[in-house]
């Protein structure tokens, strides 16, 4: 019986179950998947074994009848188990640590639904062990570095495929072993593949979708901390609220402002100024508004790139029906919505069955399909979106930095002690924690250096150009974690300040986060390591029903 915690493989993939899948998740294969995925074995079956070549002999499809990459032009291996072995051993070249376990089986899970939807010409078999994996803790142990995102994910997820074959090694319950061994203890079978099945299941950008969709999330969560926060500043400060004006921001014009500085006015709600600050805050404060309204601008674009990633296919080449066999992809695959394939026109909606992205020379046939070979793996979108990303990170966290630096600052805090210590000089309070945030400032400029316009050629120039997406979106996931621990630690910053002399909130919304914080973080008094702290405040953050 479905739940609301099922993920089901028929509709749309929800973005929240990335996130689900780091722990142990119901995953169904129901008939109209197995259905649709079996009228694509078959498709994919026909073509290669009697589609049109002369004398019946079948139609090259790249990597069930060729070679791979820049060796398309030669034989692959005639049986189908060989084919299998060609295609995931020459791929182990990966090196450095392992991805983090809830990337892996992120990947894993949209590579499942990908899969899922009937185009990829692979067998219900791989779909329905796929989907059984996720009720267990298995996670296969795939290194970080080797792939450039340009024919998918090709050697993180030749890592993944060849731990559900038993091969390599993989993580259960945690803990690194030896994946013979864990898929044993997990009570899962390796997985039998052919040729097509394991080029579907490396062919695709899988690992850098999971990164961009699990960093991007991360950031979100700490741009509605940082909004949070910021009133809570203001209110402890006594800041007029009036830089939130709405006929201030609606004459400003930008979206992402208008509805950030709404959520905030209702944050605010009840304050009283204190009468004390200047005329005009600092830009920390005054621009606020602006600043986290480009901010949920940007973040905008990279949850449409998410959302497309999310209803499309990643995957090369492709298997379609033919116009005059079998129904339409739409309600078969569903793969893309209104942007993918329909029932009569074949690979691309309004195109028609020799549409745009129909091949030369490989027009549909009745009854039997046609194969597209194309480049439906190439990750620019993510790239894009992933180096958008890192430019909001950098900025949110130098927000956050700044912020901290203003509070402890008796310069500009209203008179509170300097670093907020209860005793300065006996007692140092907030220094080390605000020489962390400098370093966490620091490391996050150095990896927001764009990713996705360093294009070097690879494979003999076959991939001319690649878009480095997977670089991009695993930098923009640890990007993403150090501004967390950003946020956390302007928490603890607020949280201090009260216990050493700055007012209670009079906002109903900033006080009720202030009491949360308190209650979860003992006041600085006296000195001690504050490290796990800022780690217990960026949870609260994130787990907290925020104003």
């Amino acid at each position: 019986m479905l739940t609301k915690d099922t993920v089901s493989l028929t509709g749309p993939l929800e973005a929240a179950a990335l996130g689900r899948a780091a722990a142990p998740l119901a995953v169904a294969v129901d008939d109209e998947v197995r259905a649709r995925v079996d009228r694509g074995r078959r498709r994919f079956r026909a073509l290669r074994q009697g589609g049109g070549g002369e004398g019946g002999e079948g139609r090259s499809i790249y990597g069930a009848t060729t070679g791979f990459g820049a060796l398309v032009g030669y034989a692959g291996r005639a049986d189908e188990a060989d084919q299998c072995d060609n295609t995931l051993a020459h791929l182990g070249a990966g090196q450095g640590p392992d991805l983090p376990q809830e990337i892996a089986r992120a990947a894993l899970l949209l590579r499942t639904w990908s899969l899922a939807q009937g185009l990829s010409g692979v067998s219900v078999e791989v779909v329905e062990r796929l989907a059984a994996m996720f009720a267990t803790t298995f996670s296969p142990a795939v290194p970080r570095y080797g792939s450039v995102g340009a024919s998918g994910d090709l050697i993180p997820l030749a890592y993944a495929t060849q731990a559900l074959r038993g091969r390599g090694h993989a993580y259960l319950d945690g803990v690194r072993m030896p994946a013979a061994e864990a898929l044993t203890a997990a009570g899962l079978r390796p997985l039998s593949l052919d040729g097509r099945d394991a080029l579907a299941l490396v062919n695709g950008t899988s690992v850098t979708t999971a990164a961009t969709a699990l960093a991007r999330d991360a950031v979100r969560a700490a741009h509605r901390s940082l909004a949070a926060l910021t009133c809570l500043l203001a209110d402890l400060l006594g800041c007029d609220p009036g830089f939130l004006d709405a006929d201030l921001l609606r004459a400003y014009g930008h979206p992402g402002a208008i509805e950030v500085g709404a959520r905030m006015r209702r944050t605010l709600a009840g304050t009283t100024p204190s009468g004390t600050r200047p005329l005009q805050e600092p830009y920390s404060i005054r621009c606020a508004p602006q600043l986290l309204g480009a901010a949920e601008d940007a973040l905008r674009y990279v949850d449409g790139v998410v959302a497309a990633d999310l209803g499309g296919v990643s995957d090369n080449p492709l298997f379609f029906p033919g116009v005059t066999g079998e129904a339409g992809v739409t309600g078969e695959a569903g793969a893309t919505g209104e942007a993918g394939v329909t029932g009569e026109a074949g690979a691309t909606g309004e195109a028609g069955a020799t549409g745009e992205t129909g091949a030369p020379g490989e027009a549909p046939e009745a009854g039997e399909g046609k194969v597209v070979h194309g480049g439906n793996f190439f990750g620019q979108p993510d790239a894009f979106a992933a180096d958008l990303l890192a430019s909001v990170t950098a900025q949110l966290g130098n927000l956050a930095e700044r912020q901290l630096d203003l509070l402890v600052d008796p310069a500009r805090n209203g008179g509170l002690p300097p670093m907020l210590a209860t005793t300065p000089g006996v007692q140092h309070g907030l220094q080390g924690v605000q020489l962390a945030t400098t370093a966490f400032v620091a490391e996050i400029r150095r990896a927001a250096t764009p990713a996705g316009m360093q294009s070097l050629p690879t494979n003999l120039h076959n991939q001319d150009v690649v878009p480095f997406g997977t670089q991009a979106a695993l930098r923009a996931y640890d990007m993403a974690e150090l501004l967390g621990l950003l946020c956390g630690s302007l928490a603890l910053g607020l949280r201090q300040a009260v216990h050493v002399g700055a007012r209670r909130p009079t906002a109903p919304r900033c006080g009720a986060l202030l009491d949360a914080l308190a209650d979860a973080i003992p006041p600085v008094d006296p000195d001690r390591p504050l490290d796990a702290d800022v780690r217990a405040a960026a949870r609260l953050l994130v787990t907290s029903a925020l104003p």
